[in-house]
């Protein structure tokens, strides 16, 4: 069942305007205005079919398009019935409070609504569009391929077959727009260079693959605007046509819908993928700014809800084999040491078995025809789980688990899951699932995940965190599904030799520019395990770092102790005196703009994050790879000509001084090759 929420004020076609908080659905005449304090979009109505004229931050110039073509095309037929319908939808603690302006109409046999999401102070215009009735077949991109076109000799000759799926557009005037497409990966068993960009200069129309472009104007540097296209990764999208966006001179589109024909009826409202357009005004850093505000909206980073430093046994490759309740209880008494806030019981805590276990093969396949799946194991938990929470909670620690949804026929079972889910909150409080093995392949599956998720988070009051993991199969991705908690990243171990502490970093440092950082879950392992997996020689290798060194990889992300707590020497809890440190200023760390400073992390980088807090103020995260040089001149988002004082926090810092160089550069250096400092910068203007 789709979800949409049902407008309670109505207002006709005539001059007339609503006002919730700041933002505002004004329609006078031909012309509807969408906005709040920050940021303003303006559309020729045509009955519905809006076509974008302006759009812009208030504090800038406004980006000026041409109307000549609607910004939404399914269905080529004349629109009629239009309407407009606002609503204002309260903060649930999960989401900020939000304003809805909705624009429903007829096209043809085809019922659409555009529902445009906007939020107090973010200058963002986000559109979720529903379906109803009958949607003709989408036109793919590959059947448009360039190198099957003719020269051109002619203005006919220029023509091109056009995109029948159009999501939203901009259609700019001028001839030098400049464009970055960024493509992601999850599946991260199999991917470990999860980021692409592809820069270009917008020529004849062009396909191009990601979920994020931004766009910017180069006969005008200092305006522009993003498209955000909020669908899984390129790879695991439905009914995918090769392309995300089209660019065509100053012509701009996002397309595919994620829906084929068969998805939509006459019986229900079906959801299409949504879009997000963002003005900003400035270079990159505005862009990036203007953009994280936007994804820091979806969901309220809670202190005592969202932030953790977990710890998840699987990652020393036991598996099963020794979840129990006597092992759960002394795992529990050395997270503590460690510093550890939660303790996450993977796969194994449950009656049934999964295809994973190692003590007896079992399956997912009508997982329901068990009505005892998913109820503690009476064996390992002869009491339940109660004796495992109590324990944590005299320790500080929540205990969370690992559940694996019943994939089967689109999720048909999702209530009997979801009811598991409350059920387990209710009994003992628990309120972190790592959820599992998702297979999102029909628009059916799409629409009833999400009402698994809607159903737990509503009857939970929103305490619960959905841990999304992202390592195999067609799930969410880095933009589709963030209002239910945070990504898994990544498995992996050094039982294969495929951990090296650099990659991980990379591949932390390589989203942080798109993606909330702090969003994502992001692993440390035991470096005394499995030495010999890797050549004496290699400088990488887990062993040839310092264990807090390892945490500190983690820290801009939430961070995951991937191990076994009974298998660390004892050497190693002396890293819960880091942990703990890092835990009192892991929100203030957050809470910013994580950008990624310094060179891409190699294993022989200066590296680093910088968390952006106020125009004045912020944290400095920095890295010295295995490299010789002890100092290093790094651009970071610090404004060129400030004086910044650095005030130690973490590591190995020392307290600093300079003034900033142009492109933000600065000059840093660590005495000793991987090793880390996090620093609190303020600006003196």
């Amino acid at each position: 069942m789709s979800r949409f929420i049902l407008p309670i004020l109505f207002l006709s076609l005539s001059s007339l305007e609503a006002v919730s908080s700041e933002c505002y659905a004004s329609l006078d005449g031909d012309t509807l205005r969408i906005g709040n304090s920050v940021v303003e979009r303006v559309f020729v109505w045509n009955d519905g079919a809006l076509s974008t004229v302006r759009l812009g931050c208030k504090n800038a110039r406004a980006l000026v398009a041409d109307p000549s073509v609607p910004d939404f095309v399914v269905n080529r037929a004349v629109p009629s019935d239009a309407r407009l319908d606002t609503v204002t939808v309260a903060s649930d603690g999960i989401s900020h409070e939000q304003f809805l302006a909705t624009v429903s109409y007829r096209c043809g046999n085809l019922d659409v609504r555009r529902v445009y999401r906007l939020t107090p102070g973010i200058a963002a215009v986000a559109c979720d569009t529903y379906l109803r009735g009958t949607l003709v077949d989408t036109v793919r991109s590959h059947d448009d391929n360039a190198a099957d076109r003719t020269n051109i000799e002619t203005t006919e000759a220029m023509k091109v077959k056009p995109v029948t799926s159009v999501l939203d557009r901009m259609h700019m005037t001028g001839a030098h727009w400049h464009g970055r497409a960024v493509e992601f990966w999850d599946v991260t068993d199999w991917n470990n260079n999860l980021v692409q960009e592809r820069d270009f200069i917008s020529y004849r129309r062009t396909p191009h693959r990601g979920n994020i472009l931004i766009v910017s104007n180069g006969a005008d540097e200092d305006t522009g605007f993003i498209m955000l296209k909020e669908a899984p990764s390129s790879s695991s999208q439905l009914a995918y046509g090769n392309a995300d966006f089209f660019s065509d001179f100053g012509d701009f589109s996002v397309t595919g819908t994620g829906l084929v024909p068969a998805d939509v009826t006459s019986d229900k409202w079906t959801q299409a993928y949504s879009t997000v357009l963002i003005p900003y005004a400035g270079g990159e850093f505005d862009a990036l700014c203007a953009l994280r505000a936007y994804q820091k909206s979806r969901r309220i980073l809670d202190a005592g809800r969202d932030e953790m430093v977990m710890m998840n046994t699987w990652g020393d490759r036991s598996q099963d084999a020794k979840v129990n309740e006597s092992f759960c209880l002394s795992e529990l008494q050395r997270a503590a040491r460690l510093g550890v806030s939660h303790f996450q019981i993977d796969d194994g805590w449950q009656f049934g078995k999964s295809p994973n276990s190692a003590v007896a093969k079992g399956s997912f396949k009508d997982i329901w025809r068990n009505v005892d799946y998913w109820k503690p194991d009476t064996v390992k938990y002869p009491r339940g789980l109660k004796p495992v929470v109590d324990c944590g909670r005299r320790l500080g620690i929540e205990v969370g688990l690992w559940f694996n949804p019943s994939v089967q026929h689109d999720f048909v079972d999702w209530e009997k899951d979801a009811a598991t889910l409350v059920g387990l909150y209710r009994d003992y409080g628990i309120r972190m699932f790592k959820i599992d093995g998702l297979a999102i392949t029909s628009k059916l599956g799409e629409e009833r995940l999400r009402s698994l998720f809607d159903r737990v988070m509503a009857e939970t009051g929103n305490e619960v965190v959905f841990n999304l993991d992202a390592t195999a199969g067609r799930r969410g991705g880095y933009h589709m599904l963030n209002r239910y908690g945070n990504i898994f990243l990544e498995n992996r171990y050094t039982d294969w030799g495929n951990y090296y502490p650099y990659h991980t970093l990379r591949n932390l440092w390589m989203l942080s520019r798109y993606v909330p950082a702090e969003c994502l879950q992001v692993e440390f392992l035991n470096k005394w395990r499995n030495t010999g997996k890797y050549p004496s020689d290699d400088p990488f290798a887990p062993s040839n770092y310092s264990f807090d060194y390892m945490f500190a990889i983690t820290m801009a992300a939430q961070p995951l102790a991937w191990m076994e707590a009974a298998n660390l020497p004892e050497e190693a809890f002396s890293t819960g005196e880091l942990i703990r440190k890092y835990r009192e200023i892991q929100h203030d760390f957050h809470s910013g703009t994580i950008l990624p400073v310094g060179d891409e992390p190699s294993g022989r980088s200066f590296t680093g994050f910088q968390s952006v807090i106020s125009p004045d103020s912020g944290l400095l995260l920095l890295y010295r790879e295995n490299t010789p040089d002890k100092a290093a001149v790094i651009d970071t988002w610090l404004p060129a000509g400030a004086r910044v004082v650095l005030t130690p926090v973490l590591g190995d810092a020392k307290a600093m001084r300079f003034d900033v160089a142009e492109k933000g550069r600065i000059k840093v250096s660590l005495d000793k090759p991987n090793t880390f400092a996090m620093y609190r910068y303020s600006i003196d203007r």
